[in-house]
């Protein structure tokens, strides 16, 4: 008998739970992010690339909005390595194939 109430009492908290998520949803204080693409929804930021360099430190591509970032990451924090427009960064990899 303790199993079924055990198990009364988890279904009991996880539906308080999902009808306090739904209630908070349609009143708009909570919003589920939605991946690009699937809600016609275009991202302002993307995480484009990752190259290791060791097993602590890392070169990430980042677009904001129109511009490519490439960010330097170690365990020592963050440096930014070069700032440039989309179609600039595009350009220069045509050149250098």
């Amino acid at each position: 008998m303790d199993d079924y109430r055990q198990l009364i009492a988890v279904f009991t908290v996880l539906g308080i739970l999902g009808a306090t998520l739904y209630w908070l949803r349609t009143r708009g204080l909570i919003a589920f992010a939605a991946k690009a693409g699937r809600s016609g929804v275009s991202r302002r930021l993307q995480h484009l690339e990752r190259m290791p360099l060791t097993a602590q430190h890392s070169l990430h591509l980042v677009r904001v909005e129109e511009r490519v970032v490439l960010i330097a990451v170690s365990p020592g924090g963050c440096c930014l390595l070069q700032n440039a427009g989309a179609e600039a960064l595009h350009q220069e990899g045509q050149h250098t194939r």
